[in-house]
């Protein structure tokens, strides 16, 4: 049975953020699959590319050993939009997670991930992501509206910043 789009990337998010389980994320991916992360810079733990499920499961299991950013993520001002391609296989998610730091400044984290399918796992999962570290972060500089008010794809999303952010 092949998943919807939304089905696929709610249940990436779910492993990758709410669980942490190194394990079920691999599973999503085909044995050969790919991730990749273009944007990470270098020395960031998690690599950017990995391939086949051995080498993802590895990777996310160092990447979730790392510090947590510390904020509260900010729902209402938090959102994400899934975009389907002309390729029924192909699918992106735009994500923006907006978070309140114990300081009271607001930061944004941004992401856009593109998913290639294949017989409903991902063949091929590009992560492109802004880091939080104090020296990436950048103000919010306004509040954005949700472009999907269900509460638990919002919440959804937030989960996904934190494996990003490797909390």
């Amino acid at each position: 049975m092949d998943l919807t789009h939304e089905e696929v990337f709610e249940r990436y998010l779910y492993a990758g953020a709410v669980t942490r389980n190194p394990d079920a994320i691999a599973a999503m991916f085909t044995d050969d699959g790919v991730y990749d992360a273009p944007l990470a810079p270098d020395g960031h733990p998690l690599h950017r590319s990995l391939v086949g499920r051995d080498a993802i499961r590895a990777g996310i299991s160092v990447y979730h050993q790392q510090p947590t950013y510390q904020a509260t993520v900010n729902l209402e001002r938090s959102a994400f939009t899934l975009h389907d391609t002309a390729d029924p296989d192909v699918f992106i998610a735009e994500i923006d997670v907006a978070f309140d730091e114990p300081s009271g400044r607001r930061t944004t984290m941004s992401l856009v991930q593109i998913f290639r399918l294949r017989r409903g796992k991902i063949a091929l999962l590009r992560d492109y992501f802004s880091e939080l570290p104090s020296a990436h972060r950048r103000p919010a500089d306004r509040p954005r509206s949700p472009t999907s008010t269900a509460p638990d794809r919002v919440s959804a999303v937030s989960g996904a910043v934190l494996l990003a952010c490797g909390g």
